[in-house]
């Protein structure tokens, strides 16, 4: 009795550990099953055992709480035949007396899976597993006579040898023994001569899950402390994501602004003249690359049809001013002015020979002559007739 105990112990602990992880998955009308059984029953001393053994059928209905602790009721009646011993004890008093059953028993059973309980559970159940069976409840006995029938509290102990068939492990077949005490006169002690042994074999159908199994799922359950340090994790890893997002879409946004900026400098077209007529005067362009003073091969027809007015025009004069573009520190700027002003006499000069004094040439700074700034890198040449 006191081992029982210890295992019965040591099943509780082991049936916390497993709701923890298991039982969280499993709804109320997960792991219910409904069994049937027949076999023999006869007194446990002071009888022939198979002499006077008689038949008994059973049924019961239960549920699995844990893959170890389970939960069933039963009920177990005994076949009225005659005894052979005429020993003063409930059993011999069992006479024919026109009762089909002369005895029976209702019990809540508690089962612990052995297998599980030191072996571990699975993820489904074993071919071979071993119970502990351990329950209390009502006895009745049917006696001839009026108000004869005999009630007393019962306690059953025993074991199921359950073989698990089936492709899902949907029925299990077993061998039941088991040993039942009878409290008779309100006797409270088990006594061995009010005790009666039952040997059963039993077939249960387990019905399908919500998990689609007919047994226990693997699952874990988690306190609400760490779902909430998760999700704050994740929430944090979800606001670091979109700021490197949101920087990355900077990112890129700028380098679609340059390549489109780059596109349409290289789709400008070079200005190769530009004349405007006024009444007094004549004026013509001279554009200039960025940072640049020097006169680009593209810029050089507009140099010589300056040169070739004034050489046609002996009484014109040409007045040359430069420009620059806001880009860069003003005192860039007035040098690259003045430069380009210089460059474009210089040609006029030296490749064209038009006399120095019919030239002026000054830097002006910033321009500010037209809206697009990288216009503004130009000297302005105005003839003068």
């Amino acid at each position: 009795m006191k081992k029982f105990i210890s295992v019965f112990a040591l099943a509780l602990v082991v049936m916390s550990v497993s709701a923890e992880n298991l039982y969280k998955e499993s709804k109320f009308f997960d792991n219910w099953y409904v069994g049937i059984q027949g076999g023999i029953a006869s007194p446990a001393v002071g009888h022939a055992f198979w002499g006077d053994a008689r038949g008994a059928f059973g049924v019961n209905v239960g549920k699995q709480l844990t893959p170890v602790y389970g939960l069933e009721l039963e009920y177990t009646g005994v076949i009225n035949t005659a005894c052979s011993s005429d020993t003063p004890t409930p059993w011999a008093s069992l006479r024919n007396g026109g009762y089909a059953i002369d005895y029976s028993v209702l019990t809540l059973n508690s089962t612990f899976n052995l297998m599980n309980l030191f072996g571990g559970y699975k993820g489904q159940p074993r071919l071979f597993e071993i119970q502990a069976v351990a329950g209390t409840g009502w006895g009745h006995t049917f006696l001839p006579g009026a108000d004869n029938d005999q009630n007393d509290i019962v306690f059953k102990f025993g074991a199921n040898f359950n073989f698990n068939v089936g492709k899902e492990k949907a029925w299990t077949v077993a061998l039941k023994p088991a040993i039942v005490y009878d409290f008779v006169n309100k006797n409270l002690a088990m006594k061995a001569h009010a005790a009666q042994i039952q040997i059963f074999a039993g077939v249960a159908y387990h019905f399908k899950n919500s998990n689609g199994t007919h047994s226990f799922a693997f699952g874990r359950g988690y306190d609400q402390a760490e779902v909430d340090r998760l999700n704050a994790t994740i929430n944090e890893t979800r606001g670091q994501v979109a700021e490197r997002d949101q920087t990355i879409a900077a990112k890129n946004q700028r380098i679609a602004d340059l390549e489109a900026a780059l596109k349409a400098c290289e789709a400008k077209p070079a200005v190769v003249q530009t004349v405007t007529n006024t009444k007094d005067n004549l004026e013509c362009y001279v554009y200039f690359n960025q940072g640049k003073s020097t006169i680009s091969p593209a810029q050089m027809p507009n140099v010589e049809r300056i040169a070739t007015f004034l050489k046609n025009h002996a009484g014109s004069k040409v007045v040359i001013k430069g420009y620059a573009s806001p880009e860069g520190s003003i005192e860039i700027n007035e040098r690259l002015a003045r430069q380009r002003a210089e460059a474009v006499k210089t040609q006029l000069v030296k490749k064209y020979k038009i006399a120095a004094d019919r030239i002026s040439a000054e830097g002006q700074g910033v321009g500010n002559s037209f809206s697009e700034p990288d216009w503004n890198r130009v000297s302005i040449c105005t003839i003068q007739e």
